[in-house]
């Protein structure tokens, strides 16, 4: 699944770490959805979609 993860977060100006203090997940799962190695699961991928205020869709699209 392909996102625009990394490019929000930049936007933000927040590190890694930091976005995974905000989703209460760790570091490494993060790194994992942006290179696309990790799909989220559905509450996660709300918990994004919230936390940026965008619909889960303008994050998240299919490869």
């Amino acid at each position: 699944m392909k996102n625009r993860l990394k490019v929000l977060r930049a936007e933000r100006d927040w590190s890694q770490q930091d976005l995974a203090d905000r989703l209460d997940v760790s570091r490494q799962s993060v790194n994992a959805i942006e290179t696309g190695k990790y799909d989220p699961s559905l509450p996660l991928a709300f918990r994004i979609a919230e936390l940026f205020d965008m619909p889960i869709e303008a994050i998240f699209e299919r490869d």
